[in-house]
């Protein structure tokens, strides 16, 4: 193993052990780094200079979209501070680069506000029309978790990764842990959402207390993202809804719509657990591009019927 490998690997273990980065965190890492090290032919990390560097990111551009390339940078950038802090090299190659590239702004995909309701409206209806217990608990769960991701924006991973005592149902708020452990509390503003919570709870607290998760699978397991999603392809297909739904849509659906209604960016950026306003504020491009349909499709102009001589 080289000095430069050795290296690596010891930064990888203080990011674990002592900044006790989150295992996603610690993932992106593995992989960025394992394939600088892979690419470049230098085994110890003085030998590393900003040239070296500055090819290396340009092939990045030529492999990867922007954002790829921004993380890999970011993961490169954090390893060469921590070089620097412990003294492995005299100056950090970085100081001499500039990296500036403007990265396409990805509008969110939203989720319009009438298919969310005839969503909602076919799992109820399942419900309703449920012939055994089996069905009935299966579509319970089903309505508390989409109610769940709607009324909250939480991510996929952080409602299923909810622990009995995270959710405060007489309170009527959620305890989430996102991104780097970062906790946040949401409240619980609907009172049918809230309603089909608590009967959910009581319906699964056996389940959910042999794994101390909030939703919980027919065996009694953690509920997985995979299986939230084939749900949702399921009551996709059974209200023929045409648009493709995936779980992170409802989050997008939840922060537009929001700021549509003139709430205060950032409450939506505290609601959403971004760090940054910048993040949150992708979502006023589409807030943006909804007034663009409403004055091209609604305003009285159009009828106008000027007669030019």
């Amino acid at each position: 193993m080289s000095s430069l490998q050795t290296q690596i690997k010891q930064y990888l273990e203080y990011c674990q052990y002592q900044k006790r980065l989150d295992e996603k965190t610690l993932k992106a890492y593995r992989i960025d780094l394992t394939q600088f090290l892979t690419e470049i032919s230098c085994t110890d990390a003085l030998e590393i200079t900003p040239t070296l560097l500055e090819n290396y990111i340009a092939n990045l551009h030529q492999k990867y979209k922007p954002k790829t390339v921004k993380r890999k940078i970011a993961s490169l950038k954090a390893l060469f501070h921590y070089f620097e802090y412990r003294e492995i090299i005299d100056r950090n190659p970085f100081s001499k680069i500039q990296i500036r590239f403007r990265e396409p702004v990805i509008l969110p995909k939203t989720i319009p506000l009438r298919t969310v309701e005839t969503f909602l409206t076919t799992i109820y209806q399942q419900h309703a029309a449920a012939e055994t217990e089996y069905q009935r608990k299966k579509t319970l769960r089903d309505m508390a978790v989409i109610e769940l991701l709607f009324a909250t924006g939480m991510r996929i991973s952080e409602l299923c990764t909810l622990k009995i005592s995270d959710v405060n149902l007489f309170d009527r708020y959620i305890l989430i842990y996102g991104k780097g452990s970062k906790e946040r509390k949401i409240q619980i503003g609907n009172e049918d959402v809230s309603h089909v919570l608590t009967t959910y709870k009581q319906a699964f607290e056996e389940e959910m207390r042999g794994c101390n998760h909030f939703f919980v699978n027919q065996a009694g397991r953690a509920l997985s993202d995979q299986s939230v999603r084939r749900m949702i392809n399921k009551y996709t297909s059974l209200a023929a809804i045409e648009q493709h739904i995936t779980p992170h849509m409802f989050r997008h659906t939840f922060a537009t719509s929001l700021l549509e209604a003139d709430v205060d960016i950032r409450y939506i950026q505290e609601m959403l657990g971004h760090s940054s306003i910048n993040i949150t504020e992708v979502y006023t491009h589409v807030a943006m591009s909804k007034q663009r349909d409403i004055l091209m499709s609604k305003h009285p102009r159009k009828n106008f019927h000027i007669e030019r001589e």
